[in-house]
């Protein structure tokens, strides 16, 4: 009973911990929600969820979680970002978590590509087309992420209330 609770806890922890992680690249957000699947698949002794559900929710998990590295840049090579532009967007996005979280991240990743183009690359009449498409890139990311999440919260729920 004790030990139900306890991993209960943890599973709530985790989904939190994973929403905020959708935001901030520093967490494996769909990761650590899936934990929870887990966790109340322990605590209903694995009838909580079949097999092929836990692999499907794993291989989406992993999809996503790879998507959000590549999203941004895919999106911002086919807005004509160059190198700079895909750098500057990097390396500006991490200072945007720390000086404005969590929408620093979102805003200074569209403006660090914009200056990464302006300064370093030659054709600067792509910087905002090039900000934009990094900018598209990581939203979308992130609402995929989200989308993930929420779907592991809502199963994770679901098997609470049906045990």
């Amino acid at each position: 009973m004790v030990m139900d609770i306890l991993l209960i806890a943890l599973g709530f922890a985790s989904v939190i911990v994973g929403f905020i992680g959708c935001v901030l690249p520093i967490l494996p957000g769909p990761a650590l929600s899936y934990i929870a699947l887990i966790l109340v698949s322990i605590i209903r002794d694995w009838e909580a969820f079949s097999p092929l559900f836990l692999i499907v929710m794993a291989v989406i998990t992993a999809v996503v979680t790879i998507l959000d590295y590549f999203l941004p840049i895919v999106t911002s090579k086919k807005k004509g970002a160059s190198k700079a532009g895909i750098w500057g967007s990097i390396i500006v996005m991490i200072v945007g978590i720390f000086v404005l979280p969590p929408f620093g991240m979102l805003i200074f990743t569209f403006l660090g590509a914009v200056a990464g183009e302006l300064i370093f690359s030659k054709d600067k009449k792509n910087a905002l087309r090039a900000g934009w498409g990094v900018f598209l890139g990581t939203l979308l990311a992130i609402i995929l992420k989200l989308a993930v999440s929420g779907t592991i919260f809502y199963f994770f729920v679901k098997a609470l209330a049906a045990g």
